[in-house]
């Protein structure tokens, strides 16, 4: 079992890295004056999710799930677990929405400022913040 938290907490932090960062390149990204710019903010923001992003948010659910299913008598009564699986999903749900705003970006559709993705980058912290905290703490 600790091998599989090992990979899962490394899974968590390079997931948290890349949606740390993904909307730190779309605040670039939107102040672009020239098309090379441009493009290159697509070229960057595509590796991140496809290299990154993508494959940690598939392995944070795979280890997760396989650490989930060997406690489950231990986790199924613990409410600080159900409370970190809800904001596990509302991170998945922001990734998601990163995913649309690349598409967005990409194809020269967005309509969001660079202001809008400086407040929009720091959701995920309050995300890590509170996961963190239920999962150290348990605080019930």
């Amino acid at each position: 079992m600790l091998w599989i938290k090992a990979f899962h907490i490394i899974s968590v932090i390079t997931w948290f890295a890349a949606l740390f960062y993904l909307p730190r390149l779309f605040v670039y990204h939107t102040m672009s004056d020239d098309t090379v710019s441009r493009e290159r903010f697509t070229v960057m923001e595509r590796k991140l999710l496809r290299g990154i992003a993508n494959p940690s948010m598939i392995a944070v659910f795979i280890f997760g799930g396989w650490m989930s299913y060997l406690g489950w008598d231990y986790y199924s009564q613990a409410m600080w677990y159900w409370c970190k699986l809800a904001l596990v999903v509302v991170v998945a749900i922001y990734h998601h929405a990163c995913v649309n705003y690349f598409k967005q970006l990409r194809d020269d559709k967005c309509t969001k400022s660079h202001t809008f993705f400086r407040w929009f980058n720091e959701f995920p912290v309050l995300l890590l913040v509170g996961i963190v905290i239920l999962v150290v703490v348990k605080p019930f």
